[in-house]
């Protein structure tokens, strides 16, 4: 490209807080993704960005830059409607494990793909590979072939789709550049809006256990990702969910695929359901399928939604047995529970602490190449608002480690907050902007 760009202008520019057109956000990414801008040029960029912000358009040219960086998808060929679910991320989020095959059981296309844990958030490949045998890494010919086979597969971003994002996102990382809106929004629907979709149904989580722990940052956040999405006419909505509490009871890749499982079996937790059901029966309404959430408890009542993940599974090379048995899932034999040292209400628990623990059990990482241990995870009995008596347990930590397994627990203790009055009521479902 023949150009009198320098990145070093562009980087400049930015810090003084000045719009970057179209043709220049462009030339960053384009030749930052062939390698002809260094990482720590493209690292101070990030960082500028974090400080200064971006305005919408710009959001937008950085997003459609990113997407132009590897190929779209063409789903032409698939008569259902294609839709997918993306959420912001928090602590036992595994909706994505439970949504995915329920959507795709009421007739809908589910191109989903996923993300791994990072940091005090898990990652839907993560639980995935925690599976014996599941592969997460389809070839594009086996993407597409599976869709066309059963209606959904569950993948992890190859380099073919929106490959700046993925190496910009290794940076942000690793640059604490991470809580960006500008970033955050144009990292996600570059590779959603590759996915040739009808239609995008978006968790946008806030409070204690996700990213974005404000509700107005959160909010702000999803109103750029629906415009996004509507400038280019893709049908996206989003749903703002609050993640101070844990979400569900198992938090752990094998603890919380068979959570999933319980649920598609029509066990799941209370929480983990209305978020499930909530974004589900958008995805209906976007789909122009009727029934609402009475069909998709229809599809779990039949066992419908659970053969779709057992077909998942089957598809993409894992061992399907573990529907029934969960002792071919890595699940931790040693456990030790946490117990309430009053009598009292939870008033609050430091949902991000309980991320970060464990990941120093071994059940996260903090950078893309740490090893993760699928069998560790704990069991959340108690939430904010239940009351709890002196003795009965909180939590229980699951690990092969002993000295890891206290440890774990003393913190845990200390990251709940129990109080003699009663505690207010929290809404899990905030709002839903389209």
């Amino acid at each position: 490209m023949k150009t009198s760009l320098t990145a070093l202008d562009l980087i400049r520019k930015k810090r003084d807080g000045n719009k970057l057109s179209k043709t220049e956000i462009e030339y960053l990414i384009s030749e930052y993704t062939k390698g002809d801008i260094p990482d720590y040029q493209l690292s101070a960029f990030l960082m500028a960005v974090f400080f200064q912000g971006m305005d919408f358009e710009e959001t937008t040219y950085l997003m459609q830059a990113m997407k132009r960086s590897g190929q779209d998808l063409d789903l032409s060929d698939i008569r259902d409607p294609v839709l997918d679910k993306h959420s912001t991320g928090g602590v036992g989020d595994k909706v994505s494990l439970v949504l995915g095959p329920l959507a795709a059981s009421c007739g809908i296309c589910v191109p989903m793909i996923s993300g791994r844990g990072l940091g005090h958030t898990g990652g839907t490949l993560d639980k995935l590979e925690s599976i014996p045998g599941f592969r997460t890494d389809l070839s594009i010919k086996e993407f597409k072939r599976q869709l066309e086979k059963i209606g959904i597969v569950m993948i992890g971003q190859t380099g073919q789709i929106a490959p700046a994002d993925k190496k910009m996102y290794a940076l942000r990382d690793v640059t604490a550049t991470v809580d960006s809106i500008p970033l955050i929004a144009a990292s996600i629907m570059s590779k959603k809006l590759a996915e040739d979709l009808d239609g995008l149904v978006l968790d946008v989580k806030f409070g204690k256990g996700a990213f974005m722990r404000e509700y107005k940052k959160a909010k702000l956040l999803a109103q750029t990702m629906v415009q996004i999405g509507k400038r280019s006419k893709v049908k996206t909505i989003a749903v703002l969910t609050d993640m101070d509490n844990p979400l569900g009871v198992n938090i752990g890749n094998s603890l919380e695929v068979i959570e999933a499982i319980e649920a598609l079996k029509g066990k799941g937790p209370e929480d983990l359901m209305e978020v499930t059901f909530a974004l589900g029966a958008q995805m209906l309404r976007m789909a122009k399928i009727r029934g609402g959430i009475k069909m998709l408890e229809q599809k779990i009542t039949s066992g419908q939604a659970l053969d779709k993940f057992r077909q998942i599974i089957e598809s993409q090379g894992g061992d399907p047995r573990v529907i029934e048995d969960y002792t071919r899932l890595p699940v931790a034999k040693k456990s030790v529970k946490v117990i309430a040292r009053k009598n009292g209400y939870i008033h609050d628990i430091d949902t991000y602490a309980i991320g970060m623990s464990l990941v120093t059990i071994g059940g996260g990482r903090l950078k893309k190449e740490d090893n993760i241990d699928p069998s560790c995870g704990f069991k959340i009995y108690k939430k904010i608002g239940d009351h709890v008596s002196k003795g009965e347990p909180l939590a229980e930590v699951f690990s092969s480690h002993v000295r890891r397994l206290h440890t774990a627990g003393t913190d845990i203790q200390n990251m709940y907050t129990i109080k003699r009055g009663r505690a207010r009521c929290r809404t899990l479902i905030r709002e839903i902007i389209s």
